[in-house]
């Protein structure tokens, strides 16, 4: 979902969070789960067991969710996950959207503005959301493929923190600045930074 080269400097640039902020809870442990069957999650879960017990030490989000994704979804086609991706969509919209976030990236679409998802979570997983959404462009953690299936690995640093940022420069230039951006997690504290209106935790509704 690529942003047109003219529309990166005429446009005011507003961007959303995806995981807790449009949605109500993080969409991709909830597709690795869905993805997987419950059976196969909980076996998988017990693999991860070390890289779980890590966690409270190491605090590193992007190790957990690699390792996640190298269990889960290597050797995957990638036609198999986008379409996997568009049936979880499909199936979890209703009960999963925010409605008081739904409502402000609507207000924000009627004025004109360039309404751009910014996630950790893989861009092909959220994909079919940004796509509904009618979003102008999506940047998110890429997934590596090779011959068209997943590696397992990821072809980008975990897309959080200042790497958010990083990620929103390389497409509207270094001296960026938003009009607003929505965040909930410590993970969206320096792309807020970057945003004449921070807002952070705005949206609390749930369907």
């Amino acid at each position: 979902m690529e942003i047109e080269q003219a529309d990166r400097q005429s446009r005011p640039v507003v961007a959303f969070d995806f995981d807790g902020t449009l949605t109500i809870r993080d969409s991709y442990t909830e597709f690795l789960r869905w993805n997987a069957g419950s059976g196969a999650y909980l076996a998988g879960l017990m693999r991860l067991a070390p890289e779980l017990l890590a966690y409270p030490v190491r605090r590193d989000r992007g190790r957990l969710k690699a390792a996640a994704t190298r269990l889960f979804l290597a050797e995957t086609p990638v036609e198999v996950l986008e379409a996997a991706a568009a049936q979880f969509c499909d199936r979890v919209w209703d009960d999963f959207m925010r409605p008081d976030a739904l409502a402000c990236w609507q207000a924000w679409g009627n004025k004109g503005v360039q309404r751009v998802i910014v996630t950790a979570s893989p861009r092909l997983t959220v994909q079919p959301f940004a796509r509904r959404l009618g979003a102008d462009g999506l940047i998110g953690t890429e997934l590596e493929v090779r011959q068209g299936v997943l590696t397992g690995d990821f072809a980008s640093p975990n897309c959080r923190g200042a790497e958010k940022v990083r990620r929103l420069q390389a497409v509207f230039g270094p001296e960026l600045k938003l009009v607003a951006a929505y965040g909930d997690t410590s993970g969206d504290t320096e792309m807020l930074a970057v945003a004449e209106h921070s807002g952070w935790r705005e949206f609390v509704k749930r369907p």
